[in-house]
């Protein structure tokens, strides 16, 4: 890893800062790139054309594609491809692939996982040891179950699905083309296409009985 400041090899690329940025000898980066200070370039990464890379990022031994934008993120041994944004404070862990005009947003961690064309996944989730289809919706804080303890399983889910906000998703399971999860249920069972499903317990009300926890 070496620092840039006197270091001409980059000159096709416009490094806002040479001194607070890294890029190993072995980088490959392409046309009309900029790179913003604080960034960790390192390993075999490749970095396609027209990429913006913002502060604060460390990709290692990965492939970007172009018009790719990244943000304060830590992407390694991974494939993003082409007009995808990443972060700020996302979390790509070896093996995942991101495909073309996907987007992974704060605090969202992947995991040997797949991503399809056009998925989306803005906030909050852990989506690992899966294969996600194209034009899905994540929620905000759906939770990819994959370890049961012993060993970590595999879900696949199709495409055009919508996953809820809350929800989960217990490995082994399948999720069909066009499924609906309702927000804050849990999955245990494959899904047909077109399955629409709510799968939580209804509310217990119990009136007047606040007061007697709220008491200091």
């Amino acid at each position: 890893m070496e620092n840039l400041e006197n270091n001409n090899n980059f000159k096709h690329v416009n490094i806002i800062d040479k001194k607070s940025t890294y890029i190993d000898s072995n980088v490959v980066i392409g046309e009309n790139v900029t790179i913003y200070p604080n960034n960790y370039i390192l390993g075999n990464t490749i970095i396609g054309d027209n990429c913006t890379i913002m502060p604060f990022n460390i990709v290692t031994d990965s492939k970007i594609g172009n018009n790719v934008k990244l943000t304060f993120s830590q992407i390694e041994n991974s494939e993003v491809k082409d007009n995808v944004t990443i972060g700020p404070f996302a979390h790509l862990r070896p093996n995942s692939i991101i495909n073309s005009n996907c987007k992974i947003g704060n605090f969202v961690e992947v995991k040997n996982a797949s991503l399809g064309n056009g998925t989306k996944a803005s906030h909050l989730s852990y989506i690992g040891d899966a294969e996600v289809g194209s034009n899905c919706n994540i929620g905000c804080g759906a939770i990819f179950v994959n370890y049961n303890g012993k060993q970590k399983q595999k879900i696949k889910v199709g495409n055009n699905c919508f996953i809820g906000s809350n929800a989960n998703i217990i490995a082994p399971v399948n999720i069909s083309d066009n499924t609906y999860l309702c927000a804050g249920s849990t999955l245990t069972i494959d899904t047909n296409k077109n399955d629409f499903i709510v799968a939580r317990a209804r509310e217990t009300v119990k009136p007047n009985r606040a007061d007697k926890y709220l008491k200091k």
